[in-house]
């Protein structure tokens, strides 16, 4: 993954020919050992790697990688759906039972309203892998305009979550009366009802 850029934008894709809208997605990294510099983020280039192969729309990454300080997710879910305007925020890390696991607190503190099918589908699918699924204790949210969901913090097991529960994120933000996103349906066929498509030409 390449650097950050001055406005904290760490990637962006898609076809400036596509039918969507241009898209700011938030990706949160939280990790105390990732953010001291300790080693290197591997969750934050996973959500990248799958946004650059699923949407076809045109998109911003806005990148953060912080440390597991309930607080600071707080205030950074805020600045990246209030200040930045990302339409989806991602967070990753810090969602099982140790101490200092608070990405779950934070969200719903911030969150206006909850979308609990988020975290009953992201465990449903781990479990198809592990048995200690059982123990995330991920929630998706909506503030204001913007989808907020936490993922876990492996690429294998994120991958794993995203290409399943992409499918009904477009929809949602349709929704939400945010941007349309266009994904490439090869590798994300995301469901929208026959009345929501928009039309190409």
């Amino acid at each position: 993954m390449g650097g950050v850029d001055s406005h904290g934008i760490i990637a962006t894709g898609g076809n400036p020919n596509s039918v969507g809208d241009a898209t700011n997605i938030g990706i949160i990294t939280v990790s105390d050992r990732a953010s001291a510099g300790t080693y290197e983020d591997e969750s934050g280039p996973a959500v990248v790697q799958f946004l650059a192969a699923a949407l076809d729309s045109q998109w911003s990454a806005h990148y953060r990688c912080i440390p597991d300080e309930r607080q600071q997710i707080e205030s950074t879910l805020k600045e990246l759906c209030d200040d930045v305007g990302c339409s989806v925020v991602i967070t990753t890390g810090g969602t099982g039972p140790a101490p200092r696991d608070v990405t779950p607190e934070a969200t719903e503190a911030v969150c206006e309203r909850m979308m609990d099918g988020f975290g009953e589908q992201m465990r449903m699918i781990s479990l198809r892998y592990t048995p200690t699924a059982i123990l995330s204790r991920q929630v998706g949210g909506i503030r204001g305009s913007s989808l907020i969901f936490n993922l876990p913090g492996r690429p294998k097991a994120i991958r794993e979550t995203i290409d399943e529960i992409w499918k009904a994120v477009p929809y949602c933000v349709d929704l939400l009366g945010g941007p349309y996103i266009e994904c490439n349906h090869d590798v994300c066929p995301a469901f929208r009802p026959k009345n929501a498509l928009r039309q190409t030409g």
